[in-house]
């Protein structure tokens, strides 16, 4: 079951063609909303994304973790809440689009973290860290634009401590009938009228709601994490059910 789903996700891209690799279709569309990234995600859940991340970040603080590696770390909100709460050594974010990039290099400008928090631009798949690098990996909103998603979870656990924690943070569709009846009508039509009017990329919206309807969700999501090696795999809904955490540790 787990491996239909995931394949299911990975055949979802941004711009509805096979013709060019997923991988490719999400820096594009990444780079195409960029300016528009942060109010976006603000409208699109009434500004529940900032607590949604608060949650996950409480998962990590028992561990104190010096060495935080956030994948998919997009505009580095994650990456600048994870400084904030944790205070730890150094953050470094790593994403395959230049345009989210550049948004998060100007934030952390504005805060004067240059040296707390880094950047690069990297694909997950092959992530450019050696082994056991990292206390902690996080990965906000992303695993569900992974080409390849078993494979990114692999790279994960490659660069992961012995001990240390993933922590993701992925959307998901409610499973109560009539909270989802309201989902699908914000999600499916709602949201990339919104989406098409404040980016100018309407592809980019329709494929959110469909890349959450494809994405593993809970059990399913946890398999892929103990395929990678990793242990002690659980995941929590919140609100409602349109989020989830999942957590495991090395």
């Amino acid at each position: 079951m787990t491996g239909d789903n995931g394949n299911r996700v990975e055949q979802v891209t941004p711009y509805g063609t096979h013709e060019t690799a997923k991988t490719e279709q999400v820096r594009q569309m990444f780079d195409s909303i960029a300016p528009a990234y942060d109010f976006m995600n603000r409208a699109m859940t009434m500004g529940i994304d900032i607590w949604w991340r608060r949650l996950a970040v409480k998962r990590l603080k028992r561990l104190k973790p010096q060495h935080i590696l956030d994948v998919a770390t997009g505009t580095g909100d994650f990456a600048i809440q994870l400084h904030e709460s944790l205070q730890p050594q150094h953050i470094t974010g790593i994403d395959l689009s230049q345009g989210m990039l550049d948004e998060a290099r100007r934030k952390i400008q504005g805060k004067g973290l240059e040296s707390a928090i880094s950047f690069e631009q990297g694909d997950c798949m092959a992530l450019p860290m050696a082994d056991g690098s990292f206390d902690a990996v996080t990965v906000a909103f992303g695993v569900r634009n992974f080409e390849h998603l078993q494979q990114g979870y692999q790279e994960m656990a490659r660069v992961l401590k012995p001990g240390g924690m993933l922590c993701v943070l992925e959307l998901s569709t409610p499973r109560q009938r009539f909270i989802r009846w309201f989902y699908d009508l914000y999600t499916l039509h709602i949201i990339p009228w919104i989406g098409s009017m404040k980016s100018g990329d309407k592809s980019a919206y329709r494929y959110l709601p469909q890349s959450i309807a494809a994405v593993p969700q809970g059990d399913d999501m946890l398999q892929l994490m103990r395929n990678a090696g990793l242990r002690e795999a659980t995941f929590k809904r919140l609100t409602l059910g349109v989020c989830t955490i999942y957590t495991a540790v090395k």
